[in-house]
């Protein structure tokens, strides 16, 4: 089998309405970097899997029966890698020129760096300020109560300005770029975590060996809802992950 540079996975579910421009500005802007793309579908009800078989026949589509989580769709994707590096894609987000590019030579370039993730932008071109630290109580709950959104900032280093690659403690898991290798040795995400904080777990893993990097020189961007914390399901789902998370690292 042909060993292709860079990999993408995406994992979907009823992403009907971002699944189109997600592919479309991955493939568009990709384009000469022999890349290869992979879907996991947890059992969507809508459209999403038609949609991708009939506009992107290049792309491999791995289909479940049931929806299993996050991490498990990822990790059923990482049994078919076989590129140097990998990229975890949300299906709500969408491209820039180069940012692939850009960050394929700055991992060239630094081989003690195991996971980049570049900036992640609104589509008004406005920055999200993510997490960039390791979740602690302060940072995941009190932080949502006016008074102590200070919380906040801290979680997402807001205060400071990054004007070149910096070292950071947690990668957001909506888009960032892992060496396969690397993915692999930790056997990617703990499947305990069915949604949120999966990505600081990997985040803390990864660093046991290798650097987790922000780069700000290329971006993407997230078409960010949050819907899911806002229903009760959503909120059980949080929790749930924010306690197996806490008791993971409690010592």
């Amino acid at each position: 089998m042909e060993r292709k540079p860079i990999s993408a996975g995406i994992v979907t579910y009823n992403n009907e309405k971002e699944i189109i421009p997600c592919l479309s500005t991955l493939i568009e802007y990709t384009r000469g970097l022999n890349i290869e793309i992979y879907v996991f579908d947890n059992h969507s009800e809508d459209n999403t899997v038609a949609l991708i078989r009939k506009y992107f026949p290049e792309v491999h589509v791995l289909q479940s029966d049931e929806n299993h989580g996050f991490g498990y769709g990822h990790n059923q994707i990482l049994r078919c890698l076989t590129s140097k590096y990998h990229m975890v894609v949300n299906p709500d987000i969408q491209f820039a020129r180069d940012t692939v590019a850009k960050l394929e030579r700055f991992m060239e370039h630094y081989p003690n760096v195991g996971i980049v993730t570049p900036k992640i932008k609104n589509m008004d071109e406005s920055e999200q300020l993510l997490p960039k630290k390791d979740p602690k109580i302060s940072y995941v709950i009190l932080s949502k109560f006016k008074p102590f959104h200070h919380f906040r900032d801290q979680y997402t280093r807001a205060e400071e300005e990054f004007l070149k690659p910096a070292r950071i403690l947690s990668s957001t898991g909506c888009f960032f770029m892992i060496r396969t290798d690397v993915f692999k040795e930790n056997h990617g995400f703990d499947e305990r975590f069915f949604m949120y904080f999966e990505d600081a777990d990997l985040s803390r893993r990864v660093r046991r060996k290798k650097a987790v990097v922000f780069y700000p020189n290329a971006w993407v961007y997230h078409a960010w809802k949050r819907d899911n914390t806002r229903s009760l399901k959503g909120i059980r789902i949080f929790l749930t992950s924010m306690i197996k998370y806490f008791w993971k690292w409690r010592k």
